[in-house]
C-alpha cells in the first residue's frame, strides 16, 4: 500500500508534461486527491517540477 506521498508523488509525476506542471493542473491534482495544494507544490519541488501559469501565486 502506497503512502500519501507516495500517492501524491506519483499523481505530480504522471500529470506533468516535460518536467512542468500548470497551475490549474496542480490545483485539479489536489482536489482530486483530497490533499491541501502546498502537497502538490512540494512534490512538485522535490520531483524538480516546475510549476507553471500560476493564478494565484500559491507555488
Amino acid at each position: 500500500m502506497m503512502s500519501s506521498e507516495e500517492r501524491i508523488m506519483e499523481a505530480v509525476k504522471k500529470a506533468s508534461v516535460d518536467g512542468k506542471l500548470s497551475c490549474t493542473k496542480a490545483r485539479q491534482l489536489a482536489a482530486e486527491l483530497g490533499v491541501p495544494v502546498r502537497k502538490i507544490g512540494e512534490a512538485a519541488d522535490t520531483a524538480k517540477i516546475k510549476i507553471f501559469a500560476c493564478e494565484l501565486g500559491c507555488f
